[in-house]
């Protein structure tokens, strides 16, 4: 049985070594464990039998906007609807803070579409560029998809 929820200490490692081994092919950001841990309250893991089986962290940006980061799942775990959970649950918590848009810089706009996301330009998010984006390595040529959820 799958169980999304918080992140504890203990999941650090897994979480970690799930997002790093897609940083290492370019699909995510790398994050440092350091990060991870100074973050834990933003982060939500999916897990089984004590095994992290995907992650997905939620960032708030602005009284209105909050982007969904760091969202992988393990390769064994794909096809089972983790990812969907896991977006489902940031999609809830952003909610209960009452922030009304949810944004995803990515790669999988088929993903993002079927839960609800559209593409939107770059230029709707000033918060994020000017906060995160100018301090990452694919600034300003940035190829990812910007996507919103307006909730």
């Amino acid at each position: 049985m799958i169980e999304i929820r918080k992140a504890t200490l203990k999941d650090i490692d897994q979480v970690h070594d799930l997002v790093n081994k897609y940083a290492k092919e370019e699909l995510l950001l790398p994050r440092t464990r350091e990060s991870l841990v100074i973050n834990i309250q933003s982060i939500f893991v999916a897990s089984e039998g004590g095994e992290v089986l995907g992650v997905a962290c939620l960032a708030i940006l602005g009284q209105d906007l909050a982007e969904i980061r760091s969202l992988a799942v393990s390769e064994k775990a794909q096809g089972r609807g983790i990812g969907k959970m896991l977006v489902e649950k940031i999609i809830e918590e952003t909610k209960n803070i009452g922030i009304s848009k949810l944004i995803s810089l990515t790669y999988q706009v088929v993903f993002f579409e079927k839960c609800g996301f559209t593409i939107i330009e770059k230029t709707e998010m000033p918060q994020k560029v000017w906060t995160d984006c100018i301090h990452c390595p694919k600034f300003p040529a940035c190829d990812e998809v910007a996507m919103a959820i307006h909730l």
